[in-house]
């Protein structure tokens, strides 16, 4: 099989098992499937669940496009690639669920390639990451979160690297113009090696990992969490951060600019919008109330430090 085809069955097994995790995760809502076609070449699928019993939303795409010309966004990026025909595939998801207590999840891997499929001088790369988005923050689930991502980095010595992942996320994830992070990070990376040329076998072998380790890392914590009592104040609040997501992906997100920009479609691209947010004029939270404290939680942090460590003892 070409490079191509053996990342396409890797992305398309990561999809259904991530699917069927999910759905076992929420009990009663199913994924609903939508095809696409792309006009310049290709298309997707993106399978979307709503108004489950734990996933308000959730979304798992995957794509498989190609075209004449590399995206100018793309192109700026990596001159050499400008011109040249291009192939990208991967899987993205996120997740929304309606207890204000379990956070959001993002996660997207994903691969581009220049030139003809053939070709043994073509530019290629992967890139991919995962994040977590909570409302109201507990630095249990932040070091949990962030240990099972340190141990897939771990298991890919030479290849991954979670610490310079890490503070990549931090960085990327930021809602500037806020002066925040969107949650507590995660792991990001544009690409493991470089279009200059890697071990793609290993780097393929990471992101088959990676899309495998998801369920793992996340579902502990909405299992945790996803049958804590809430209020009108605690989905308010809720709502209310969900606002900073919408900011983000709206403004910031390389991979909405990237989705628009090659034309895909647009359902599959926006479905990582929550189904419901709020903005109010100059929120400020209760001194001392828990909302005030889920503020700390959104600027960078070590969570897998020993001070991180001792704090998942006093909860949020």
């Amino acid at each position: 099989m070409s490079r191509r085809e053996r990342v396409v069955a890797a992305m398309r097994a990561g999809q259904a098992a991530l699917i069927e995790g999910f759905e076992t995760a929420d009990g009663e809502g199913r994924f609903i499937e939508h095809r696409w076609d792309r006009p310049g070449g290709g298309g997707g699928s993106a399978r979307v669940l709503e108004e489950g019993r734990v996933f308000e939303r959730a979304g798992v795409n995957m794509s498989v496009v190609h075209g004449e010309r590399v995206p100018e966004s793309l192109a700026r990026q990596h001159p050499a690639a400008a011109g040249k025909p291009f192939f990208a595939t991967g899987v993205s998801m996120v997740l929304h669920a309606a207890n204000p207590y379990v956070p959001a999840f993002h996660a997207n891997f994903r691969y581009f390639e220049t030139g003809a499929e053939d070709d043994p001088e073509a530019l290629w790369w992967f890139g991919g990451g995962a994040d977590m988005t909570p409302s109201y923050p507990f630095a249990e689930d932040a070091v949990a979160f962030h240990g099972a991502l340190q141990a897939l980095c771990l298991r890919h010595p030479g290849v991954a690297d979670y610490d310079a992942w890490k503070a990549t996320c931090d960085d990327y994830f930021t809602v500037r113009h806020r002066g925040e992070m969107r949650g507590v990070g995660g792991i990001f990376f544009d690409e493991i090696s470089g279009p200059e040329g890697g071990d793609f076998d290993a780097e393929l072998a990471f992101v088959a990992d990676g899309l495998g380790s998801l369920l793992d890392s996340y579902l502990p914590i909405v299992t945790r969490r996803h049958d804590l009592p809430y209020g009108e104040r605690e989905r308010s609040w809720q709502l209310y951060r969900r606002g900073r997501y919408v900011e983000f992906n709206l403004v910031y997100d390389r991979g909405t600019l990237f989705g628009l920009q090659t034309q895909g479609n647009i359902e599959a691209i926006l479905m990582s919008m929550p189904p419901l947010a709020r903005w109010a004029f100059d929120v400020t939270p209760e001194p001392g109330s828990p909302e005030e404290a889920s503020l700390a939680f959104f600027q960078p942090r070590d969570w897998l430090g020993a001070e991180a460590r001792a704090s998942t003892t006093k909860g949020r």
